[in-house]
C-alpha cells in the first residue's frame, strides 16, 4: 500500500532516493531515465513549447511527503529553488497526519469567459436583451466547442453587468458579459476563449454595441478548493514551547496578517511557496493560480490573510484556506513535458478537483509551518541551517566539500558567503 510517510527520506543520497521510488514502483525505468537524465526537458521539445528558445532552466524537484488528504496519502511532487519549503511543508503534514489529516473539498469547475461591449446607446436594455436570449447563447458557445461537452461540460450559465454607468467618459462605460464553462479536468484557456470568440458577433448584433476583448477570466470563483486541518496543542509543543503557546503565537501571527496588508503580502507569499511548486510540478500555469488567489484575498475590500486561524472549543488549532484553482490534469504542458507526466503519477491524482485540493493542503501546511517557526525560533534557524549549502556552493566549494564547508557554518552559526570563502580556502590548503 502506498504511503507518504518515508522516515529518513531526506538523509538518503539522490541514487537511494531513485532506487526506493523503482522498488515502490512509483517511478518506471524510463521516468527514472528523464528525471535524472542532465537534459529531462529536451531542447528540440522546449523549442516547439515556446518561442525563441535557446535552452532549458531546470528546478530542484523534491517530493513533499506524509500528506494524508481525505485519508488518502500523497507523495507531492514540488518544483522550487528555496531552501526548506519542502522540509516545512512535510514537517507539518506529519503534525497534521498524527491529528487526523487534512479534510478537503471542491466546487464544480466553472470558469469564467469575459465579453466586453462598449458603445451601446441604452446599456440596460442590452444587458437585458442578453439575459434573455441566455438558452440561445449557451446552444451557441458549446456548439463552438462540442468535444467539452460530449465530456460531461461546457457552457452552462451566464451574467451580465454594467461597469461605470454613471461614468462622463464614453471610455468608461461598458457592459461586461460572463460565460460560466465547466470544463472538465482542462484548465480550459482554450475552450473559454473559443467559446467567448464565438459570442461576439450574436453580441454585437442583440446588443448594438461593439466588441472588444473575449477573454478567460483568471479570477475563478467559481471554481474554489478549501482545506481544513484541526490539530490538538500537544502536537504543536517545540523546544521550549508549549502547544498552546505554538498555538496562541500562532493565532496572533494570523490576526496580524489578517488585519495588516503590510504583513499579509508576506504572509500570502508563504503560502504561495507551497502551492506554486507543484502547480509548476504537475505543468500548470502558476501565473494564473497566483493572480488569482491574490485576487481572491482582497475580495472583502481590504487585502488580507488568505488562511484563517483559529481555536476551537477544545482548544484545538484550526486552519482553513480556500482559494480559486485554475488548474487542470489535461492539455498544455502536461502532455509534453516528461516530468509533469511523472509527477501527475506520483500524486496517484484522478480529477483537477482532487489536484486543487491537494494543492490547497500543500498551502495550508506551508502556511504553518512559516508561522510556527516565526512564533517560536524565528524563521532564520530552520531556514538559514537548509541554505548552508547553497552558500557553500555559490562560496565555490564542490563535490564533498559542500557538506563539509556548510556543517562548518552551521557549526559556527555564520551562514554568509564571506565566511564560506575564509571555509573554503582553508579546506583546499
Amino acid at each position: 500500500m502506498k504511503s507518504s510517510r518515508i522516515p529518513g527520506f531526506y538523509k538518503m543520497a539522490v541514487e537511494e532516493r531513485r532506487e526506493l521510488l523503482q522498488n515502490m514502483e512509483w517511478i518506471s525505468d524510463d521516468e527514472t531515465e528523464y528525471l535524472f537524465s542532465k537534459e529531462p526537458l529536451q531542447v528540440e521539445t522546449a523549442d516547439k513549447m515556446i518561442e525563441n528558445v535557446i535552452g532549458t532552466f531546470p528546478l530542484p524537484l523534491g517530493l513533499g511527503l506524509n500528506f494524508l488528504i481525505n485519508e488518502k496519502e500523497y507523495v507531492v511532487p514540488m518544483a522550487i529553488e528555496e531552501p526548506s519549503v519542502v522540509a516545512s511543508a512535510s514537517h507539518i503534514a506529519k503534525i497534521v497526519r498524527d491529528a487526523g489529516g487534512f479534510s478537503t473539498e471542491a466546487t464544480e469547475r466553472d470558469m469564467i469567459g469575459q465579453i466586453q461591449v462598449v458603445g451601446c446607446s441604452d446599456y440596460r436594455a442590452a444587458k437585458q436583451v442578453l439575459l434573455d436570449a441566455k438558452e440561445t447563447l449557451i446552444k451557441e458557445a458549446n456548439a463552438a466547442y462540442p468535444s467539452i461537452v460530449a465530456r460531461g461540460g461546457g457552457a452552462k450559465d451566464i451574467d451580465v453587468r454594467i461597469l461605470n454607468e454613471e461614468a462622463d467618459s464614453l471610455y468608461n462605460q461598458m457592459l461586461v458579459f460572463h460565460l460560466y464553462i465547466n470544463t472538465c479536468d482542462a484548465m480550459g484557456a482554450n475552450i473559454i476563449n473559443t467559446m467567448a470568440e464565438s459570442l461576439a458577433p450574436t453580441i454585437e448584433e442583440l446588443t448594438g454595441g461593439k466588441v472588444y476583448l473575449r477573454i478567460l477570466s483568471n479570477y475563478a470563483d467559481r471554481c474554489l478548493a478549501k482545506a481544513r486541518c484541526v490539530i490538538p496543542p500537544k502536537l504543536l509543543a517545540t523546544g521550549d514551547f508549549t502547544g498552546e503557546e505554538v498555538r496562541d503565537g500562532v493565532i496572533h501571527a494570523y490576526e496580524f496578517a489578517a488585519s495588516d496588508p503590510y504583513r499579509a503580502v508576506t504572509h500570502n507569499k508563504g503560502i504561495m511557496n507551497g502551492i506554486d511548486p507543484v502547480v509548476i510540478a504537475t505543468g500548470n500555469d502558476w501565473r494564473a493560480v497566483e493572480a488569482g488567489a491574490h485576487a481572491y484575498a482582497v475580495r472583502h475590500g481590504q487585502y488580507s490573510s488568505m488562511t484563517t486561524w483559529k481555536a476551537d472549543e477544545n482548544g484545538n488549532l484550526v486552519g482553513e484556506l480556500e482559494l480559486p484553482m485554475s488548474i487542470g490534469t489535461v492539455g498544455g504542458a502536461i502532455r509534453v513535458h516528461p516530468i509533469s507526466q511523472m509527477a501527475h503519477k506520483l500524486l496517484d491524482i484522478h480529477s483537477a478537483q482532487e489536484l486543487s485540493q491537494v494543492i490547497v493542503a500543500v498551502g495550508l501546511a506551508q502556511n504553518l509551518g512559516a508561522l510556527k517557526a516565526l512564533v517560536t525560533d524565528g524563521i532564520q534557524k530552520g531556514h538559514m541551517a537548509l541554505h548552508s549549502r547553497s552558500v557553500a556552493i555559490a562560496a565555490g566549494a564542490t563535490g564533498e566539500m559542500i557538506d563539509i564547508i556548510a556543517e562548518r557554518l552551521r557549526d559556527e552559526k555564520e551562514i554568509r558567503v564571506g565566511k564560506a570563502k575564509e571555509l573554503v580556502e582553508e579546506y583546499k590548503k
